[in-house]
C-alpha cells in the first residue's frame, strides 16, 4: 500500500489502531510478530577463513611449494623469509576487507533511541526498538524519527531527509493526501526512519519498522552491491594466474631436461645428486620469475600516491582507489555543495519603476525602494550570522542577510536599529512570515513569502518611493519577473508591508491583506568558480561527468548549463521518468542523460551498472544514507567529507572539502600513480627475465646453477625493493591530463612497456651469461660469483633506464626524482656488503673474488645498462623518421 496516497482515515484503517493508539497487549503481539524496530545484520565471514582465502592466488602457492621444498633441502632461512612476506600481505589484505565492513554499522547507529507514542490513550516514552506497525508516534523539534510512518498532525512542522533525498533544506509536511505516484523528496506527508525534526511538531503512524523502513532498504542494497575489484586489481590478477601456469610448466621442462641428461647421460653422476641439483634448478627459476615484493611495492606506491592526493582535499580510504581514480571514464556527481558552494545566494532582485538599479557601494546612497526591500529581507528574518561567520538558521534566510552585508550593510546595524514587536511565523501552508517594527514614526508589518501568494495579498505597490494601487499592469511585470527567474531556476521570493497604527500591539492573519508590495528577490546555490575549468579539463581528458542530484529537473539543468556539463542535445531525466524506460531503452540513451533529478537510491545503482555494464571505470560521489549503495556498487565511491558516517564508510574516497575540483586534480594523481606502478612492475620483471634467460641458458648448454635461491631472494625482496619504490615517486608527465582514460581492457604490459622490459632484460640475461662464461674459467664457484655480481648490479643500475620508455635518464632530468639517487645508492652499498670477507660465503662468493673478476662483471652491467640507453635514442630516431615520412605522403596526397 502506498501509504502517501491514502487519506488519514484509510491509513489507521489499513493499520487497524485509532488516535488513542495501540493497546498493550496488540503493540507486544505485533512486537513478537514483526521482530524489533532495529536493522538485521548478515553474519560476517570470520576472519581466519579471510585470512586463508588470501593464500588462494595462483603465484601465492607455487611459493609455497617453493617453502616446502627449500624445508626439505634444508634451506630453513630462505623458506622464512618467503613466507615472511606471504604472511605479511595476508594480514593486510585481511585489514583492508574487514575496514569496508563498516557501512551498515553505521547505519545502525543513526537509529533513534527512544520513542514518545501513544499507547492506550496516553503519552509514554518507550525504547524505539519496540515501536511496532501501528504505533502512534509523537515528534518535536529536535527530534529523531525512530520510524517510517504517514503523518496524521502537524504543526509547522520541518523535517531534514538530506540523508535519504540529498536536498540541503529541511521539507514542510502537511497531512493531505497526494494524487499518483511521488518520489520520496515530494512525499510530504509521510516521515522516515533516520531524519530530523528541524521546527514545529507532528503525530505519525508507524507504516514500517526495521528492515522495511527506507533506511532498511538502503541496508539491504548495501549488503547486496557488489564489491568492485580495481583495474588493477584484475589485471594483476590475471597476470598472476598466467605467469605461474608458465612458471610451473617451465619449471617442470627444466626439471625433465636435467632428469633426462642425468638419467640418459654418459657421466657417472650419482643419481640422488643429480635429481637434487634438477630441483635446485627448477627452485632458482620459480624464485626468479616471481617478484615476491610485487605486492608490497604496489601497495607501498599506492600509500606515496594517498600522501599526494591529502593534499588534492581527497583522503583515501581504501588503497587500490589511488589507481582506480586513474582509469575513471565516468564521474556521476552530485551537484549542491560539490558543483555548487552549498550555500544560497541572492543574484537578481527586482523593484518596479526606475528604483531597479543595482544597490549602490555606499548604503546611504540606496533610493527608498531598494531600503524598504532590504529592510524586510533583515527584519522579517529568523536566522543569524555569529561573529565568527557560522550561519544559524533557514539557508534561504541566511542568503537574505548576507545579501545585506554583500552590499556593505551590516544586518545587525539594521536588526539593532528596529526592534521585533510581534510576528506571526511562517507556515508552509499560507506561505508567509509577517515581523511588526517601528521604523521612523511608522509601525509597520513587514511580510515576506511565496510570490503568488503575495501578489494576492497586495492592493498597492511601493512606486518609486510612493505607494500607489497596484494595477494589471504592474502585476503583469512582477509575474512575468518571477516567472523568468523561475524559468532559470532561481528561487523567488517577494516582499511587502503595511501600516499599523502605533498602539496595535499584535497581528493576525487577516492583517496579512492589502499589503503594499516592493519587490523581489532571487536566489540560488551558485557553481563553484573553479568548477567551469575543472569541468573542461575532465572533458579534455575524455572524462564523462554526469549530473544525479535530488533537487528538482530544471534547477539542476540550469546549472550544467552554465558550468557547462549539459551540451546540445543532451538531456535530463528525474527518477520516475528513469523509472519508465527499460534496460535497453536506457542503454540506448545513457550517453546523450547528463542530469538525473529527484532520483531514489534504486535508481543512482541502476545508472552506475549502466555505465559499468558499457565497460566505464565510474566514479560516484555522495553524502547522504542514500547514496551508500551507489557509492559501494561504484568502482570507486567518493563521500563527501560533510557527508554521513555512511557514506564516508561505504566509500573508497573522502572529499575533504566537498569540491568535484579536487576530484579532477585526484584524477591526475591517479593517473600518474598507474604510470608509476608500470614502471615499477617493468622494472622488477626486466630484472626477473635476465635472472630466468641465465638459469635456461645454463639448462640448455649444461652450465651450473648461476644463482643460488640465497642470492636471488637478496636481489628479489630487498634490492628491487627501493629502486621500485623509488620510480612510483616519478613526477606526472606533462600531458597526464590530455589523455583519454585508458582501455580497461588494456594489460599491464601495454605500449611499450612490454618492448622494454624484453629489450632490458635480453641485455642483462646476456651480460650475467657472458660473466658466468668468464668466472668458469677459473672455477664454478667464480662463475656463480660474477653471475651474481653482474646480475644485482645490472638490476640496480637499470633503474635509470626504467624511468622512461623514451626518454634517457639524461632526456628524463637525471636529478628530478632524488629518490632514485639514494635508491641505487643504497642498492650499492648492500652489493658492498655482500663482498665482505665475514659475509661473502653466506652469498656463495669464493675468497678468490677479486678487483679483475669485479671489474669485468661491473663493466658488462654497465655495458648492459648504456645499450639500453642507446637503443632508446636510435627509436627515438626512427619514430620521428617515419613520422616526417608519413607527413610528406600525407601533404603528395593532398597536393595530388
Amino acid at each position: 500500500m502506498e501509504y502517501y496516497r491514502s487519506s488519514t482515515e484509510e491509513v489507521l484503517q489499513k493499520m487497524k489502531v485509532t488516535e488513542e493508539g495501540l493497546a498493550t497487549v496488540e503493540a507486544q503481539e505485533r512486537l513478537v510478530k514483526n521482530g524489533y524496530n532495529e536493522l538485521e545484520s548478515k553474519e560476517k565471514v570470520p576472519t581466519w577463513q579471510l585470512f586463508l582465502a588470501t593464500f588462494k592466488d595462483s603465484m601465492v602457492i607455487i611459493l609455497m611449494v617453493v617453502v616446502l621444498v627449500q624445508l626439505i633441502l634444508g634451506e630453513v632461512v630462505e623458506s622464512l623469509i618467503i613466507f615472511a612476506v606471504l604472511l605479511m600481505n595476508s594480514v593486510i589484505s585481511v585489514i583492508q576487507t574487514r575496514k569496508a565492513e563498516s557501512s551498515i554499522d553505521a547505519l545502525r547507529k543513526m537509529s533513534a533511541p527512544s520513542a514518545k507514542v501513544i499507547r492506550n490513550n496516553e503519552n509514554m516514552t518507550i525504547s524505539a526498538r519496540e515501536l511496532v506497525h501501528g504505533d502512534i508516534v509523537l515528534l518535536d523539534a529536535g527530534d529523531y524519527v525512530p520510524a517510517d510512518g504517514r503523518l496524521l498532525e502537524t504543526r509547522s512542522l520541518k523535517v531534514n531527509e538530506g540523508m535519504l533525498t540529498g536536498e540541503s533544506e529541511a521539507a514542510d509536511k502537511d497531512i493531505a493526501a497526494i494524487a499518483g505516484e511521488s518520489p520520496l523528496g515530494d512525499r510530504h506527508n509521510m516521515v522516515y526512519s533516520g531524519s530530523l525534526v528541524v521546527y514545529g511538531r507532528g503525530t505519525f503512524v508507524v507504516t514500517g519498522t526495521a528492515n522495511h523502513t527506507e533506511i532498511g532498504k538502503i541496508a539491504d542494497m548495501l549488503a547486496s552491491a557488489e564489491a568492485k575489484q580495481t583495474p588493477l586489481q584484475r589485471k594483476l590478477d590475471d597476470f598472476s594466474k598466467k605467469l605461474s601456469i608458465g612458471i610451473l610448466i617451465l619449471c617442470i621442462v627444466i626439471f625433465a631436461v636435467e632428469a633426462a641428461r642425468i638419467w640418459f647421460g654418459a657421466e657417472s653422476t650419482n643419481l640422488g645428486e643429480g635429481i637434487l641439483n634438477a630441483f635446485m634448478f627448477a627452485v632458482a627459476v620459480a624464485v626468479a620469475a616471481i617478484p615476491e615484493a610485487l605486492s608490497s611495492i604496489v601497495t607501498i606506491v599506492l600509500a606515496v600516491g594517498t600522501t599526494k592526493m591529502a593534499k588534492q582535499n581527497a583522503i583515501i580510504r581504501k588503497l587500490p582507489a589511488v589507481e582506480t581514480l586513474g582509469s575513471t571514464s565516468v564521474i556521476c556527481t552530485d551537484k549542491t555543495g560539490t558543483l555548487t558552494q552549498n550555500k544560497m545566494t541572492v543574484t537578481k532582485h527586482f523593484l518596479p519603476g526606475s528604483s531597479n538599479a543595482p544597490f549602490s557601494d555606499n548604503p546611504i546612497d540606496w533610493n527608498e525602494a531598494q531600503q524598504m526591500l532590504m529592510h524586510i529581507a533583515v527584519l522579517c528574518n529568523d536566522s543569524h550570522i555569529t561573529d565568527d561567520g557560522q550561519e544559524i538558521g533557514d539557508p534561504t534566510e541566511v542568503a537574505l542577510l548576507a545579501f545585506s552585508n554583500k552590499n556593505h550593510k551590516d544586518y545587525r546595524e539594521i536588526r539593532n536599529s528596529y526592534a521585533r514587536e510581534a510576528e506571526l511565523p511562517f507556515d508552509s501552508d499560507r506561505k508567509l512570515m509577517s515581523t511588526v517594527h517601528m521604523i521612523g514614526d511608522t509601525k509597520l508589518m513587514l511580510t515576506k513569502g511565496g510570490p503568488d501568494v503575495m501578489f494576492s495579498r497586495c492592493d498597492y505597490v511601493f512606486l518609486d518611493g510612493k505607494e500607489e494601487p497596484i494595477t494589471d499592469e504592474i502585476l503583469r511585470r512582477f509575474s512575468e519577473t518571477n516567472e523568468k527567474f523561475s524559468n532559470d531556476a532561481l528561487r523567488v521570493l517577494a516582499y511587502g508591508y503595511k501600516r499599523l497604527s502605533t498602539d496595535q500591539q499584535s497581528i493576525d492573519l487577516e492583517d496579512e491583506n492589502g499589503l503594499v508590495l516592493v519587490g523581489l528577490t532571487a536566489m540560488i546555490d551558485p557553481p563553484r568558480e573553479a568548477v567551469y575549468d575543472s569541468i573542461k579539463s575532465a572533458k579534455s581528458a575524455g572524462i564523462r561527468t554526469v549530473m544525479i542530484t535530488g533537487d528538482h529537473k530544471t534547477t539542476a539543468q540550469a546549472i550544467g548549463k552554465e558550468i557547462g556539463l549539459v551540451e546540445a542535445n543532451d538531456i535530463a531525466l528525474t527518477g520516475q521518468e528513469l523509472d519508465e524506460l527499460t534496460d535497453e531503452e536506457l542503454d540506448q540513451q545513457l550517453e546523450n542523460i547528463s542530469v538525473y533529478a529527484r532520483v531514489s537510491p534504486e535508481n543512482k545503482i541502476r545508472i552506475v551498472r549502466a555505465w559499468q555494464k558499457k565497460g566505464h571505470i565510474t566514479a560516484m560521489t555522495g553524502d547522504g544514507v542514500n547514496d551508500a549503495p551507489a557509492l559501494k556498487q561504484a568502482d570507486i565511491g567518493i563521500a563527501m567529507g560533510s557527508g554521513t558516517d555512511v557514506a564516508k564508510d561505504a566509500s573508497a574516497m573522502i572529499l575533504a572539502d566537498d569540491n568535484f575540483v579536487s576530484i579532477v586534480s585526484a584524477v591526475g594523481v591517479g593517473r600518474t600513480v598507474f604510470n608509476n606502478i608500470k614502471k615499477a612492475i617493468g622494472y622488477l620483471f626486466a630484472g626477473n627475465l635476465g635472472a630466468i634467460i641465465a638459469i635456461l641458458f645454463a639448462v640448455l648448454f649444461n652450465f651450473p646453477n648461476p644463482f643460488t635461491a640465497l642470492q636471488l631472494l637478496l636481489i628479489n625482496l630487498i634490492n628491487d625493493s627501493l629502486p621500485a619504490i623509488a620510480l612510483g615517486m616519478e613526477k606526472a608527465e606533462p600531458d597526464v591530463m590530455k589523455n583519454k582514460p585508458r582501455d580497461i581492457k588494456e594489460g599491464i604490459f601495454s605500449g611499450d612497456t612490454l618492448r622494454s622490459i624484453i629489450v632490458r632484460g635480453v641485455l642483462i640475461g646476456a651480460a650475467v651469461i657472458i660473466s658466468q662464461y668468464v668466472g668458469m674459467q677459473i672455477s664454478s664457484e667464480m662463475g656463480v660469483a660474477m653471475a651474481f655480481t653482474t646480475l644485482i648490479l645490472a638490476r640496480t643500475l637499470q633503474t635509470f633506464a626504467a624511468r622512461s620508455n623514451v626518454k634517457t635518464a639524461i632526456g628524463a632530468g637525471f636529478f628530478s626524482n632524488k629518490y632514485v639517487i639514494y635508491a641505487v645508492a643504497f642498492c650499492l652499498v648492500l652489493y658492498g656488503i655482500t663482498v665482505l670477507p665475514a659475509v661473502r660465503g653466506i652469498f656463495s662468493i669464493p675468497a678468490s673474488f677479486g678487483m679483475s673478476e669485479w671489474a669485468i662483471a661491473a663493466g658488462l652491467a654497465l655495458t648492459a645498462v648504456i645499450l639500453m640507453e642507446v637503443l632508446k635514442v636510435i627509436g627515438n630516431r626512427l619514430n620521428l623518421r617515419d613520422k616526417a615520412n608519413n607527413s610528406n605522403s600525407e601533404s603528395t596526397i593532398l597536393e595530388g
